[in-house]
């Protein structure tokens, strides 16, 4: 089946973030999101899945444990389960990027106070 931002599953999160369904089974899950400018998500980790972030366009902020990473266009970040990490877009222009995560994230999520 061929997906899409036109005809997968669409929610929002966060402050005006969008979020599509490329593939959602348990274990596996493809996402395309978009933060607007100035928008970040709070520190979490999941227990059991690992993820990657490849960034489709913008350029995306990382706090991976006390570290700070930039992930620009055309490069991808992997956070491995258990791992503290928040995602931002302080750039100039809409972060566009894909999620991919094993098993799926869903369900899988501790929110964490920023410490």
């Amino acid at each position: 089946m061929i997906s899409s931002t036109e005809n997968a599953e669409y929610y929002t999160w966060g402050d005006n973030c969008d979020g599509w369904h490329l593939l959602k089974t348990d274990n596996l899950s493809v996402i395309e999101e978009s933060m607007p400018v100035g928008t970040q998500e709070k520190m979490h980790l999941h227990q059991i899945a690992q993820q990657l972030f490849y960034i489709l366009s913008g350029e995306a902020t990382f706090i991976i444990d006390d570290l700070r990473a930039v992930v620009k266009a055309k490069q991808s970040i992997h956070i491995v389960a258990n791992t503290k990490h928040s995602i931002s877009n302080s750039g100039d222009q809409d972060l566009k990027f894909l999620v991919i995560s094993a098993p799926k994230a869903h369900g899988d999520r501790v929110e964490l106070e920023r410490e």
